[in-house]
This record gives C-alpha cells, structure tokens and sequence, in this order.
C-alpha cells in the first residue's frame, strides 16, 4: 500500500476513472479527486487554492475537454480555451506547491496530418497538422512545452505521454460527441434494435488507425509515473520528451467497423458516405521507446470491444437521453 497523495485530474472521464482503477489496483490508498462542480479547472484561483490546501506529491493530468471530428469542428473556440487553460493552471500550481511528480496526458493529433508511419515522438512540430482538429492538437502541444519548460527551468519531474486512439468502458457513446468506437458501437446497436436495413458511416473507411483499450492506457500511463527519472530520461531529450502510447497494431476504419457489427449483432449494410471527412489517412504510433521500459499492451481489439459492448448495455438505457 502506498500512502502517495496521488490527484487524478479528470477522474470522471473514461481515462481519469481508468487510472483511478489501476491506481487502486496497484494498492494506492491515498487518491484525491474533485468533480467540476467542486473544483473549475479552467478557474485559476480554485486550482491554485486546491492545491495549497491539499499538498499533493503527485498528479495524472486527465481532465481535458475531448470529442470527435463533428466536435471538434463545432466547438473549436472551447476545445482550444478550454483544454490550454486546464493545463495551464494545473501545471503551475504543481510547481508552485512543490508537486514531485506528474504526468500529462495528450493525443496522438499532436503530430503531423502526413506524419512518416509509424509516428515517432520526433514528429512533433515537422509538419501541418489535421484541421478538423487542430484547436485541440495545438493545446495538447502547449501541455507538452509546458511540461518541458519547466523542467528545463525549474528541475520538475513533468512526463508527457502520447496516447493512440483510445475506447473502452466509460467511453462517451454521443452520436455527434463520441470518437469513434462509441460512436460507432451506438449506431449499429441502435440500427439492430431499430431493424434498419442501412447505417452510413462517415468517410470511406480507408483511413487506418491504431487503438488502444482505456485500461491498458491507464496501466502504461501509471507505469511511466513509477519509472525512476533515469529510466523515464533514456532514449528522450530535453526538448522532445514525451513517450507514445499504444497498440502498435492498426486497422481500418472499415474493418473496425465490420468488427462492430459482428459484435453488436447488426444484419443490415454498411454504407460510406464519401462525402463527408476522413481525418488522417493514417496514424500508426511508434511505441519502441515505451517497449524498451518493459511495458507492452495486454488487452486484443477483439476482447476490447466485447468489454466496451458491455459496457455500453449496461449504461445505455439509463444514459441515452443523456447522451
């Protein structure tokens, strides 16, 4: 057991409530959370009171404002706002309270929309990023500079790390809102029960991704955390010293989506709307860098969706107006 003061910013969403699964798991007895009606972290007096009343040593900075492409191209005033003022206060207000260590959580659409595949963290900054996203991506960069700024000026001990496309229990299954997993899963157990003969999925379904279940995410994510600063330091710099996080496996859109169907148990056609955006053609992560600190993900695509599936029966009837 460790009695570590350990604050998951974001506990709420499918990661933060991810690492705070593998936290306890791993005997952390000592984890601190606060909602958004208790604490506005966009609001820079109530971050910087939590943390002098608190005295954290640690924190995983989960809590970010997140969508799909539809999203993203909506609200991308919010997405941009939101996310840098997050980060912002949080990352100061751990160095101004003495913070030993933490570790920030960004997106793989922080690299370049033509990126060489697979995407090594030295991608950062080479290229034009996607624009349907790039508000966000411009704000997960600026969590990434800020955590390397300050450890470049005042010593901390502030890691970044780079997730692949994630999806897992506690995902958001919005229509318009969701990634697109939950998005997807939605529609197609919607387009079951409903009997529909048709669902249109957007774009043609050739882009490839690569993703990873929450929980494994949670579990490198943790693991970086614990690593010494030594370890965490090789094979990184001073000026790129963020770590990817994935599957190392990709699929397309088009066969994701054929997996989902099989395992919701959808009998009608899938049909592409051509029309609409596909995003990046392509967005495979390097992950030696992780591999080489002895962390490998645990949990197949196949046994993924089955447990997210679950999921999303479990929740679906009380959350869907909601959603």
């Amino acid at each position: 057991m460790t009695n570590t003061r350990v604050y998951v910013a974001g506990h709420r969403g499918m990661v933060g409530a991810a690492i705070v699964r593998g936290l306890i798991a791993r005997g952390y007895n000592n984890i601190i959370t606060r909602d958004h009606a208790e604490l506005e972290l966009t609001n820079q007096s109530q971050v910087e009171n939590f943390f002098l009343s608190e005295k954290i040593d640690e924190v995983y900075l989960a809590a970010a404002k997140v969508g799909g492409i539809y999203a993203n191209s909506t609200y991308p005033g919010d997405f941009i706002y939101q996310n840098v003022m997050i980060e912002s206060n949080i990352i100061h207000q751990a160095w101004k309270n003495k913070v030993n260590k933490l570790v920030f959580l960004g997106s793989s659409c922080i690299y370049p929309k033509l990126a060489e595949q697979p995407i090594q963290e030295s991608s950062l900054l080479s290229g034009l990023l996607e624009s349907s996203n790039e508000p966000y991506a411009i704000a997960k960069i600026t969590g990434i500079k800020m955590c390397e700024s300050y450890n470049r000026q005042y010593k901390t001990d502030y890691r970044s790390v780079m997730p692949t496309n994630l999806y897992g229990v506690g995902d958001n299954y919005s229509l318009q809102n969701g990634h697109v997993v939950a998005a997807l899963m939605r529609r197609l157990h919607e387009g079951k029960i409903k009997g529909v003969d048709e669902v249109i999925i957007w774009g043609s379904g050739k882009p490839q991704r690569e993703f990873l279940y929450v929980d494994d995410m949670a579990d490198a994510s943790i693991h970086i955390m614990e690593l010494s600063k030594e370890k965490y330091n090789n094979g990184i710099s001073a000026m790129c010293s963020h770590i990817n996080i994935g599957s190392g496996e990709e699929i397309t859109i088009r066969q994701l989506a054929e997996q989902i169907k099989s395992i919701t148990g959808f009998k009608g056609i899938l049909t592409y709307d051509t029309n609409m955006p596909d995003g990046t053609p392509r967005k495979r992560l390097d992950v030696s860098i992780l591999t080489a600190t002895g962390w490998v993900a645990k949990t197949t695509l196949t046994n993924g969706l089955k447990k997210t599936y679950q999921d999303f029966l479990s929740t679906y009837k009380k959350s869907v107006e909601n959603w």
